[in-house]
């Protein structure tokens, strides 16, 4: 447990480093915050942040920055404070209302959700919609049309009927094929986005060592995905990569990876709730993600539940978020 003054040090260098992106030094702090206390207690303060793990020095000579643990502290001494829920309440219902009033229908106030929390963020915004997360799959059926042609059937557990043309550029052999589709019904079927991400990686080895069955099982999500008419409204990657957190290669490849699959985000967002939720840079469960919070809540009720939420670098202004994803939780709610 820190101290009321140790933890106003701390709340004051994350505050810098979100608006700078460099390390902080106690000169810093004791320039620009009203600490109350000497640049001699205040690199005392630091010292200690530092060896209980709040902060880390990344040079010799450098200054301080926030670990993933530093930001834990301060999002949940943010989510505590009750004048803070307050204002967050208040600023949610205000914003709210003006998405609602722009918007005349669902699938409009989704898209206008999702660009203006990329606008009040910065970051990368995600809107699913509650069809998008309860779609379970029934069945899928191969259809050999011609020695070259497949016709791809996938029938969802609420009755939608979705199909998709493939062409192969040498003959596919009916037998085989009938294989497959055995294969991926055993995979998905009965299954919803989330449980069928599960399920393949826990077949991982022999999905990639059947060339037919993958192609097929990438045709097949292919297929969900056009034939979805309400699908994930993913918004603001471009202004993700441009934070200096993701300007080498090596930091940035991997995480492209990542939230360009819809099934690794569904994964990402399982669980949420309608408490906002917060996860921190290693708290996140995929390792390519380590560079990045996660600040999500669902919206709706029962089984027509949806989530918002906002992907972005763990130096990311806590505050502002949790208030853009309250707005769109509160305006996704009124629908």
């Amino acid at each position: 447990m820190l101290s009321d003054r140790r933890q106003r040090v701390l709340a004051a260098l994350i505050e810098e480093y979100v608006s700078h992106a460099l390390p902080v030094g106690s000169r810093t702090l004791v320039q620009n915050y009203r600490l109350g206390v000497s640049s001699a207690t205040v690199r005392n303060e630091l010292s200690h942040l530092e060896g209980e793990g709040y902060i880390t020095q990344p040079h010799t000579s450098a200054g301080r920055i926030p670990t993933d643990m530093g930001y834990r502290v301060f999002v949940d001494d943010l989510l505590a404070n009750e004048a803070k829920e307050a204002e967050f309440d208040a600023d949610a219902k205000a914003a709210a209302q003006q998405m609602r009033e722009s918007a005349s229908e669902l699938d409009e106030l989704i898209d206008q959700t999702a660009e203006a929390l990329t606008r009040l963020t910065n970051c990368m915004s995600i809107v699913v919609p509650p069809s998008v997360l309860d779609l379970h799959i029934a069945q899928v059926s191969l259809v050999s049309m011609t020695a070259r042609r497949v016709l791809i059937v996938v029938v969802t557990q609420d009755g939608q009927v979705l199909n998709r043309s493939v062409e192969f550029s040498r003959d596919i052999n009916t037998e085989r094929l009938g294989r497959v589709q055995t294969l991926i019904n055993q995979l998905i079927a009965g299954k919803n986005a989330r449980e069928i991400k599960e399920q393949l990686d826990a077949n991982q080895a022999e999905v990639l060592s059947d060339e037919l069955l993958k192609i097929m099982l990438g045709e097949v999500f292919a297929c969900i995905k056009e034939g979805q008419g309400s699908h994930t409204h993913a918004l603001g990657l471009s202004s993700l990569l441009k934070q200096p957190e993701f300007e080498t290669s090596q930091s940035l490849l991997p995480l492209l990876q990542v939230l360009e699959d819809d099934t690794v985000l569904l994964q990402i967002l399982d669980g949420t709730t309608q408490e906002t939720t917060v996860t921190i840079g290693h708290e996140n469960k995929q390792n390519e993600l380590s560079g990045v919070s996660v600040v999500a809540s669902s919206y709706g009720v029962g089984p027509a539940q949806g989530v918002v939420a906002v992907i972005g670098p763990t130096r990311m202004d806590y505050e502002q978020v949790i208030k853009a994803v309250r707005a769109a939780r509160t305006a996704l709610d009124s629908e």
